[in-house]
């Protein structure tokens, strides 16, 4: 058991670093049971650090340290301390250089941090922390070097080897080894170093910059995935001319490169020159990746290249300011698939994954604000909140400074910080010296936990021809316990008239009407905003576009919910209609059920869904939005205390009642768009994503019904789809259907055809483990001993243990606590092997208070079963102790 508490880290206690790095030199030799570093560091004093030379303090994890020199003199043991995380040295002078030989073995490193193997192949992830677990370094992102790294291995096994920058040489050796040379011209932090050798084959293209470079641009995977490589190199290209085009950055070196790995902790890395993906991020095709697939790959491409500059150009001074790249970055490829997809539809689903998760984690135990005050572990932090939280805070910057207003704040940041490591301030600076504005208020967004609440009432003055809505703004306690003040929250709103048309709005005290949508921004505790000129009593759109990341709250009663469905001009605020719409009957049922009544649904939301589905002007991927009701785990959210059963018991009940009153709609529109794809070859863009979107929500609706029309339409459509978009929704509505033996036979059928495809397997294994039927646990339990599970892989357990205990809430929260047991024994398995994918697992354990007393006795003993159940890694103590606080 843990005697002691790991460091907390604060960044009130920031100190500028005593010494710099300007030139990193790197010598990897490679063999199969162990690797060696030679490191040349080129270092110096720090003139921001004050005077004198104090001790140099250099991190490093697991190092066996073989030879230590300064300067030209070889050090013996008595010439500098070493425990087990630095090494600490003495130098003479304010210009000196620092010579380690190390020995590290990555062929037995599970963790997948710093320098490990995957499969076959090395590779690297130095992101937070990872670097010193190559070499005894500063690691710390302000300490910024220029690299050049040499990698030698043994020619036949590793004949590709890569690492950031530009290849200045390369050659053989007399020995069948063979060695390769790369030079990285701009400065970079240790955490964006990579290093990849491996027998990898590659696809090939170029991209004509803006200036008229040529950058060559390869993608390197295992030979069996060569064929899954272009539309990720279609991506690139698409996002370097977007890059170029909306925020002015052209790429900088002259070779950009992605390598595809299967066993990686996080999507991707933006190492500089070198993007290392996980497989799951980079790898797509019809028949092996289904249309989110495709999206998911072209978002994080456009990500991990658009931190070339938002991330390596300009960088974080410290892990307190991740956001400042992260937030930022997400904010640039939500653009850009925007721009690329459906913008409507690309926001939706942004905030209904915001509105279930960041809210959730705002609400609980590991609630931060954007840029945290303290952490123990820095991994725990690449979370919702500094990423789609940070994003969204970012957005509303671009929402009160307006397009221009924005891209002349960037411009501004990235020149003013460019080869920098900076801060939040320094962000929100640029954006205010750009365009003669404070928000020194609006900062409180990065300081403050927690998600704000925002009630709006009205009132309407016939006589004066009057409307007010006031704003009233609060924020709960997090576990911080700060004192929360007012936020700038950017609210856009729209009034209808009682035609559903779109009233121009002036403000009293203005001199003539404006725009028929606005943004008010609402700073204090309790704001009014009164429009004059309204002949009758309006219907207010508020928060169009979710213009902030608040809960808002405003009586709508259904008919003006159906309303605002059918007469919105503002697409986001039409699909959040129908939500609230989804939301009161739902919770209207589950009150039923706890009662013990008969459910009745409220014939108005069958009404409104059918007046979507027979709506043939609408976007099909809107309609599917539509036709989506809130999930059982957003329904958690906004419960008080979350009612499982009920939950779920009302939700399918709703599921069952618009399969059947809505049936011939659901077919005629399965049916088209079935006919469609069966004679159209599979197109990877968004009208062909919204055709198979609807298609595919349809069927799963009419599975419903049981009729054998429909099992006849789900087998076709399994056995002879070309794409796995339909294949795989075919195998799901199959899954969760009473029909045993076709489901058996299909699952079975699947495995055989895509056994060697461990992507698709991963989709296989989900799709199991997510089924809500009875039995969830076993089933999985079961899965765990199939040839293409493995628990040291991420990707895996994600697959399978996540998709449980993340989306099958009526099995994991079964009354006996065997989920809560099973996730704990993983949980404590994963400690010893991968310290960051067990911390990210016990999200669902951490948020017990939400549940019922029994249910959160159980959860609670098996947080405090892992607490007590020997030495925990960092990652999971702060977690679990977070949790229990």
């Amino acid at each position: 058991m843990r005697t002691e508490q790991p460091k907390m880290i604060y960044l009130k206690d920031y100190q500028a670093p005593d010494y710099l790095i300007d030139e990193t030199h790197l010598t990897f030799e490679l063999f199969e049971d162990h690797t060696l570093v030679h490191a040349q560091l080129v270092m110096r004093r720090n003139p921001a650090a004050g005077a004198g030379l104090p001790p140099l303090v250099l991190d490093g994890q697991l190092l066996e340290l073989l030879s230590v020199q300064l300067d030209d003199r070889v050090l013996s043991s008595n010439d500098y301390q070493i425990d087990d995380s630095h090494l600490t040295l003495h130098p003479g002078s304010e210009h000196f250089s620092v010579d380690t030989s190390v020995k590290i073995h990555p062929e037995t490193n599970t963790a997948l941090e710093g320098l490990y193997k995957s499969g076959s192949m090395f590779c690297t992830q130095c992101e937070a922390e990872g670097f010193r677990k190559i070499t005894y370094y500063l690691d710390r992102p302000d300490v910024m070097s220029k690299f050049t790294t040499t990698v030698i291995a043994e020619q036949h096994r590793y004949p590709v080897l890569l690492s950031n920058g530009n290849p200045v040489g390369n050659g053989p050796q007399d020995d069948g080894r063979h060695w390769a040379t790369w030079e990285d011209p701009f400065m970079k932090p240790a955490y964006l170093f990579a290093l990849v050798a491996g027998d990898l084959w590659c696809v090939e293209d170029s991209f004509a910059t803006m200036s008229g470079r040529n950058v060559a641009l390869r993608i390197y995977v295992e030979p069996e995935n060569i064929d899954k490589c272009q539309h990720a190199m279609n991506s690139l290209k698409k996002s370097m001319r977007w890059d170029e085009e909306v925020y002015g950055r052209e790429y900088d070196l002259d070779i950009f490169m992605i390598v595809a790995v299967n066993d990686f902790n996080m999507g991707a890395m933006e190492n500089k020159g070198l993007n290392i993906f996980n497989s799951s991020a980079v790898l797509a095709r019809a028949e092996t990746a289904t249309d989110a697939a495709h999206q998911r790959v072209e978002a994080i491409v456009a990500h991990e290249y658009f931190h070339n500059w938002s991330g390596n150009r300009v960088t974080c001074r410290d892990w307190f300011q991740l956001s400042l790249k992260e937030g930022f970055t997400v904010f640039r490829d939500a653009g850009f698939s925007a721009d690329m997809n459906s913008a409507t539809v690309k926001r939706i689903q942004d905030v209904a994954y915001l509105r279930t998760h960041q809210f959730a984690e705002d609400a609980g135990p590991m609630a931060h604000a954007v840029r945290p005050d303290s952490f123990i572990e820095i991994s725990n932090f690449y979370t919702l909140t500094v990423y789609e939280k940070g994003s969204e805070v970012v957005g509303m910057i671009h929402t009160l400074l307006g397009a221009e207003g924005f891209r002349k704040g960037s411009d501004l940041y990235f020149q003013r910080h460019d080869g920098q490591a900076v801060t939040c301030d320094d962000f929100v600076k640029a954006m205010e010296d750009a365009n003669g504005v404070d928000f020194s208020q609006f900062k409180r967004w990065y300081s403050q936990a927690g998600t704000p609440r925002l009630a709006v009432s009205e009132s309407y003055d016939a006589s004066a021809r009057t409307y007010s809505l006031t704003f009233r703004q609060s924020c709960p306690q997090t576990p911080d316990k700060q004192e929360k003040l007012p936020f700038v929250i950017p609210v856009e709103i729209g009034l209808l008239d009682a035609q559903g048309a779109e009233i121009a709005l002036q403000l009293t005290g203005e001199v003539a009407a404006g725009a028929t949508s606005r943004v008010l921004s609402v700073t204090e505790a309790e704001q009014t905003f009164t429009f004059v000129g309204i002949a009758a009593k309006p219907l207010p759109s508020l928060l169009r576009g979710f213009s902030a990341p608040v809960k808002l709250s405003f009586p709508y009663d259904r008919d003006q919910l159906m309303f605002l469905m059918q007469h919105d001009s503002d697409g986001f605020n039409r699909w959040d209609a129908g939500q609230q719409l989804s939301v009161q009957v739902l919770q209207e049922l589950i009150a039923q059920h706890q009662k013990g009544e008969t459910l009745v649904l409220d014939p108005r939301l069958v009404t409104a869904l059918r007046s979507v589905l027979g709506n043939e002007q609408l976007d099909q991927a809107m309609v599917a939005e539509m036709l989506s009701l809130p999930g059982e785990a957003y329904l958690t959210e906004i419960s008080e205390v979350a009612d499982v059963e009920a939950i779920h018991t009302a939700r399918e009940f709703v599921r069952r009642q618009l399969a059947e009153q809505l049936f011939d709609g659901l077919w005629q529109r399965y049916q088209a768009n079935r006919a469609v794809s069966k004679t159209t070859v599979y197109v990877a863009e968004n009208e062909h994503f919204a055709r198979r979107a609807l298609q595919n929500i349809a069927l799963s609706y009419l599975m419903l019904s049981g009729k054998p029309e429909v099992l006849a339409a789900t087998l076709e459509q399994f056995e002879s789809a070309d794409n796995m978009t339909e294949r795989l929704t075919a195998l799901a509505v199959l899954v969760n259907s009473p029909f045993e033996a076709e489901k058996a036979l299909a699952l079975a059928s699947f495995a055989e055809h895509f056994k060697d495809n461990p992507l698709v397997m991963d989709q296989w294994f989900s799709v199991q483990a997510g089924s809500p039927l009875p039995g969830g646990l076993q089933r999985v339990k079961a899965l765990m001993e199939h040839p293409a599970f493995t628990i040291k892989n991420p990707n895996k357990v994600r697959a399978l243990i996540g998709a449980f205990a993340g989306q099958n809430l009526i099995n994991f929260h079964a009354a006996d606590g065997s989920g809560y047991r099973f996730l704990a024994d993983l949980v404590i398995q994963l400690n010893a092997l991968n310290p960051q994918i067990a911390s990210r697992q016990l999200a669902p354990l951490t948020r017990w208070r939400k549940y019922d007393d029994a249910r959160q006795a159980l959860m609670k003993a098996e947080l405090e079963r892992i607490r007590g159940s020997g030495e925990l890694s960092a990652d999971v103590y702060e977690v679990v102790s977070k949790s229990l606080a």
